[in-house]
């Protein structure tokens, strides 16, 4: 029933090279796509493809390993909803640390137009616009404890507490979800399920995302 929404938990900026080049200096692309895959009575939701975007720092690697199709330099990928780039690099600040990916677009593989498949990928990956996205706290909920009987055998249960049972994170999330209401739940495409929190969240002046539950528990 979870309305669907894009929401970067961890932001790396991605600079598409030649998009001034091919679409001109400042242009944004309107993209949309389902508020729900499955009822489209429930109608579109609407950001911006543009030369900068925010995507997930986990989708990008410099030497990947085996199985990963998300960006590395000479990968293409599928932004969702949006165009196909091929990865040209990265730019890192002195620690080593990537601060930015570099890539070129596609300008006939928009997502939802004739010949947009004419380039075969292996990954799909979220972003949302630098043009449009909001500012969040996320708050990540993992296990309270490390062990699942954390009192047994006369152990002292406060040793197994687990010290990342709360992540508090500062996310990039797309336009749609400025107009959130609390206590209202999304889907969090690729993360898993979340509540705006019923308390803190403020539409309009403070946005806070509580993790319900993940998409996959292993």
């Amino acid at each position: 029933k979870a309305a669907r929404a894009m929401a970067v938990l961890d932001p790396l900026q991605l600079t598409i090279t030649n998009w001034d080049e091919l679409m001109g200096e400042g242009k944004l692309e309107a993209c949309h796509a389902p508020v729900h895959p499955h009822h489209p009575e429930l109608g579109q939701r609407h950001f911006q493809f543009g030369k900068t975007l925010w995507i997930e720092r986990t989708d990008y690697e410099d030497n990947p390993p085996k199985g990963f199709f998300r960006l590395f330099p000479g990968n293409k990928v599928r932004l969702k909803y949006g165009y196909v780039i091929e990865c040209t690099g990265a730019n890192k600040d002195a620690d080593g640390k990537v601060t930015e990916v570099l890539a070129q677009f596609m300008p006939d593989t928009k997502s939802g137009t004739p010949g947009s498949d004419s380039v075969k990928v292996k990954g799909v990956i979220t972003w949302v616009g630098v043009a449009d996205a909001s500012a969040a706290e996320v708050r990540l909920y993992d296990r309270l404890f490390t062990d699942p009987q954390p009192d047994a055998g006369g152990k002292d249960f406060i040793e197994s507490l687990n010290p990342s049972s709360l992540k508090v994170v500062a996310a990039m999330v797309e336009p749609s979800l400025a107009t959130a209401q609390p206590d209202q739940k999304f889907q969090f495409e690729r993360h898993g399920y979340f509540t705006a929190d019923r308390v803190d969240h403020m539409e309009g002046q403070r946005a806070v995302f509580n993790l319900a539950v993940g998409l996959r528990d292993g």
